[in-house]
């Protein structure tokens, strides 16, 4: 990726926001859409306010970041597949099984744990630095991530007069914690680090990533009714 190819975040924010108008209420694409514009609206407002120890960097990672998920939406416009990764959300995203927060909850283990981990290598090296030099800052992005995956329980999951313990919805949903996908994202950028100069296994692992998180994926999506 090229710096020309590199959206600035108020970029970001404006494809969001027309993806917001144009979507229609319910669309799973749509409702995790709605989710990261929170988040990404987040970043901006903080990296004018000291938040972050290299806002520029940050804010690079955020565009580039946020391009894996509207190069997602534009190959399903264009009538091709999305990758392995990202294939349930859009395939199911109209399924009137799927409840608004699974498919909030796939998008993110999507993100997450597979164009997170890819974005932070494509800006270490676009950046000319070494993964623990973007480290604080990772963080800090997933501490708005969490809370804006918090909020997003707490606004769609049915409140606990209409749910029981073995209600499905609660396990479908208890399969997946940001902290073990925020865990493993890091773990995926330490790994693939190493695997940098080696490009025929470094190929083989992000592929390998790609369908193990579009797996998790799917079963986040498991129809209800």
């Amino acid at each position: 990726m090229t710096t020309t190819d590199v959206l600035t975040v108020d970029q970001v924010i404006d494809r969001m926001r027309d993806l917001a108008v144009r979507l229609p209420p319910g669309d799973g694409v749509e409702v995790f859409n709605s989710m990261y514009l929170t988040v990404t609206e987040l970043v901006r407002d903080r990296l004018a306010a000291s938040y972050f120890d290299d806002p520029a960097g940050v804010a690079r990672l955020d565009a580039v970041f946020a391009a894996r998920f509207l190069d997602a939406v534009d190959t399903a416009d264009s009538g091709c597949v999305p990758k392995a990764c990202w294939r349930p959300l859009f395939e199911l995203r109209g399924h009137p099984g799927v409840h608004p927060i699974q498919f909030a909850l796939a998008g993110m283990n999507t993100h997450i744990e597979h164009d997170l981990p890819l974005s932070v290598l494509d800006c270490c090296q676009a950046l000319g630095l070494e993964p623990g030099q973007a480290e604080a800052d990772y963080h800090r992005i997933n501490d708005l991530l969490a809370q804006a995956e918090s909020r997003i329980r707490e606004e769609l999951l049915p409140g606990p007069e209409a749910l029981r313990i073995a209600d499905p919805l609660l396990h479908v949903i208890g399969v997946w914690s940001i902290d073990r996908a925020r865990e493993a994202a890091w773990a995926s950028v330490l790994g693939l680090w190493e695997l940098r100069r080696a490009p025929l296994a470094y190929e083989a692992v992000t592929r390998a990533l790609s369908g193990s998180v579009g797996m998790v994926s799917r079963a986040l999506l498991t129809p209800l009714n």
